[in-house]
């Protein structure tokens, strides 16, 4: 279904899934990034989950023309009259899948799903989820007028349970395509801290499950997770930690220990800042405050790449051509295996093999020791990953235009 040739499309962009964690933020300004570039003319207005924490203001300052819906019903309505297409963001599953059928049943106008992560558990455990719910998911994929998968794992998945939208393919992340920037407040910290550009390696540290609990009003203590993580954190960590080790010990760059989530500043302190040896932790910085995804990005570009349990930070620096390794477990959705579909094979790792740990330290020193080479193969990745992009944004504009 074409816009009105007489105006501009109109898009109804469902993101902005919650604020505690960058790479959450990074979903939306990286699809409004994309549609800026390759959809100039058209009019986008976001429907969030959660813009708070000072997430609203960030967006706007950076996407002027950005329109942000409540959640009233009526202006809903409103927005669901005057939109053509609603293309649903980034994230761990069809987050809002829910509302994607009441878009379809309410409007019959068509939508489509952008780079997201599919799988046969429920998204925040890992109980499999029932035939009915598997059912529904299937349904609202094959309506949609594009799904674009940000791992193969997930795709083949999908058609696996039998997905036939018109166009399934492998589609990055949208915050590959982040570029928010606080470079006055990034100056700032680095200046603060000794920390100099190309000089300065990020680490970032995560638990089997975050514990949302700690930081979200309304969720609720998991004793199971809660137990998970505390089995665990010593062997999901123990890699990271020599690797700061070495890295200081073997180089004259210095270590960032830095936050992706809320709740990582305390598990970077216990797990990796405070069990270093004195001679290391000198040259080590542990950043003892969340940041929003502006500054964040702002001190990743200017560091010599960045290693870690998390999947978002590392999706941000190779958007921007910044060294990446990522250490995954099976706990988090399959996301981690877009490292391959990118040509990132191996700086991918997986904590429960044994092989797999042996070589993360390694891995990291090679980065750290030849950054060139870091350098050229992270750029190979961002090329392919910024013409998948290109490609998919040009399936959206033939929908939209005809």
């Amino acid at each position: 279904m074409a816009a009105s040739p007489t105006r501009a499309p109109r898009i109804l962009l469902r993101s902005s899934w919650q604020t505690e964690n960058i790479g959450d933020i990074a979903h939306t300004p990286g699809v409004l990034s994309m549609l800026q570039q390759y959809l100039p003319e058209a009019e986008i207005t976001l429907w969030p989950s959660s813009v708070d924490n000072g997430v609203r203001e960030m967006l706007l300052s950076h996407f002027p023309k950005l329109k942000i819906a409540s959640r009233d019903s009526e202006e809903l309505k409103h927005v669901f009259d005057e939109c053509d297409f609603l293309l649903h963001g980034s994230g761990p599953t069809i987050v809002a899948e829910r509302d994607l059928l009441r878009w379809r049943e309410s409007t019959g106008k068509p939508y489509g799903i952008y780079g997201i992560t599919f799988s046969a558990k429920e998204s925040t455990s890992t109980s499999a989820r029932s035939d009915s719910a598997l059912a529904r998911s299937v349904d609202v994929l094959s309506q949609a007028k594009f799904v674009y998968f940000r791992d193969s794992t997930s795709l083949a998945l999908a058609k696996s349970l039998g997905a036939e939208s018109p166009v399934m393919e492998f589609g990055p992340d949208g915050a590959f395509a982040c570029d928010l920037r606080d470079p006055e407040r990034a100056d700032t910290f680095l200046a603060n801290y000794g920390l100099e550009p190309n000089k300065f390696l990020c680490c970032i540290p995560r638990l089997r499950y975050t514990p949302y609990w700690l930081v979200k009003e309304n969720a609720k203590y998991n004793l199971q997770k809660h137990a998970r993580n505390e089995e665990m954190k010593e062997h999901d960590h123990a890699p990271l930690r020599e690797s700061i080790v070495e890295v200081v010990r073997q180089t004259d760059l210095k270590v960032l220990i830095c936050p992706e989530d809320s709740t990582q500043m305390a598990v970077g302190k216990e797990m990796l800042y405070d069990k270093l040896p004195a001679d290391v932790r000198s040259r080590v910085v542990w950043r003892p405050d969340y940041w929003l995804t502006a500054e964040a990005v702002s001190v990743y570009v200017q560091s010599a790449g960045l290693f870690g349990n998390e999947m978002h930070s590392p999706i941000l620096c190779i958007g921007h051509g910044v060294p990446a390794i990522v250490c995954r477990f099976p706990e988090q959705t399959s996301k981690g295996f877009m490292w391959n579909d990118i040509g990132l094979s191996d700086w991918l790792f997986d904590h429960d093999s044994p092989e797999d740990q042996q070589n993360i330290v390694p891995r990291v020193l090679d980065m750290a020791k030849h950054p060139e080479a870091a350098k050229a193969k992270a750029a190979k990745a961002r090329a392919f990953v910024m013409q998948r992009m290109k490609s998919s944004m040009e399936v959206l504009r033939q929908e939209l235009l005809g």
